[in-house]
């Protein structure tokens, strides 16, 4: 089956925060030809099964109360299918969201004031929803091995806790560098939080954007003797776009800790919405999945094509990507300052990624770029960069 991945959305009519909200990164008016790589949204149009599931609801016109046991078993048949592990539809609760989800787990598990862990640099949302729930982060900063992907450093990690931590938010695969941790790094990971009574909080909302050679790693497979203090997390909406749709999922497989979390979850009357579990539902099936395939094969080539044309920018390197649609980019080697390297992005190239100071310990003369759009936008987007940086070229020559 043929899929559109050229076809741009039509931004105008939208409603797209990608599109529409760049002037509160930029705290000024955004140019009217700036292209976004900012935020975790993509362009591309949306999957047909997806568009089917619409069409059907509208036939439907049932708007009310609805049945939504079905959620939990697609959930269940989708990590099965995907990732190898099935966990038990009932251990399954629907959340608005991964940031609720997150939200709701800090809240109903840990106590004001108790120390999350959080390995940095790291998606931005993790460092808001520890403080916003009264909680207090704790930054651990992954270090970069020979082959320039990150590590978590645990033996430090180890020597610098105080007994106030009482949980790790882990990002699996990881945002923003792409990262698809290893089985024996979950396994070591699983062993610390063990070790130090720690409850390990595992987002996996990435987890479907790995490219070939790479293969995300449950958590929950891959640490089984971990199940009694593990929370997984996670969403259709980054692979399949439907973030708007404000629906997610905690996966809970250890009774003790489920029935903690289901005393908050009933008391704040949580429920999914109808057109969300409705498009998670038909995301999750082999319709779905056979878009996803397609999918990734357009992104292994722009991560091939953002990496070739960054790379050739002296003093800029590009973390090899191994999952997600976000590309992790060091411009520290060309000598600039974090201001000289954001003018010449977003006022001279007109470009808009992400800035890495924003994502913690780590992120400084870095930038995110989401590469989740149609070739022809991030080619502009590259041949724009080259342009703003061509002094480099010369200087280098010389």
């Amino acid at each position: 089956m043929q899929f559109d991945f050229e076809t741009p959305k039509d931004v105008a009519t939208g409603r797209s925060t990608k599109w529409l909200k760049m002037s509160s990164l930029l705290g000024r008016p955004a140019s009217t030809d700036m292209i976004p790589m900012w935020i975790a949204q993509m362009d591309f149009q949306p999957a047909p099964v997806l568009q089917s599931a619409m069409q059907d609801l509208l036939k439907c016109g049932e708007y009310g109360y609805f049945d939504y046991d079905a959620f939990g078993g697609r959930v269940a048949w989708w990590y099965q299918n995907r990732h190898g592990w099935r966990p038990d539809p009932a251990h399954v609760f629907a959340t608005h969201g991964i940031g609720n989800a997150v939200g709701l787990t800090l809240q109903s598990l840990t106590e004001p004031g108790d120390g999350v862990i959080i390995f940095s640099p790291v998606y931005h949302e993790f460092s808001k929803k520890i403080r916003r729930n009264g909680r207090v982060m704790v930054e651990s900063a992954l270090v970069l091995d020979d082959d320039g992907v990150f590590r978590m450093d645990l033996e430090t990690l180890e020597a610098q806790l105080t007994g106030a931590e009482k949980a790790v938010l882990f990002c699996s695969p990881h945002n923003p560098a792409g990262r698809v941790w290893e089985p024996a790094e979950i396994q070591a990971l699983s062993a610390f939080c063990a070790r130090n009574d720690l409850l390990l909080l595992s987002d996996e909302i990435h987890m479907d954007l790995t490219f070939p050679g790479y293969k995300h790693s449950p958590t929950a497979l891959n640490a089984p003797d971990a199940l009694q203090h593990l929370v997984v997390m996670s969403a259709a909406s980054k692979t399949f776009d439907i973030a708007g749709l404000r629906t997610g999922y905690v996966i809970i497989p250890d009774a003790a800790l489920r029935d903690r979390f289901a005393v908050l979850y009933a008391a704040m009357d949580i429920q999914p919405n109808r057109l969300g579990a409705d498009l998670t539902c038909a995301a999750y099936t082999p319709e779905g999945a056979a878009w996803v395939d397609a999918l990734m094969q357009v992104l292994d080539a722009d991560r091939q094509a953002l990496s070739d044309g960054l790379s050739v920018i002296p003093g800029v390197s590009v973390m090899p990507m191994q999952s997600t649609f976000l590309s992790w980019v060091d411009f520290s080697g060309t000598g600039l300052s974090d201001g000289e390297i954001r003018t010449r992005l977003y006022d001279v190239a007109r470009v808009l990624p992400s800035p890495g100071d924003d994502l913690g310990t780590g992120g400084a003369l870095h930038h995110r770029f989401n590469i989740g759009a149609p070739r022809a936008m991030n080619d502009a987007a590259i041949a724009r960069i080259q342009d703003a940086f061509e002094d480099l070229q010369y200087l280098a020559a010389e």
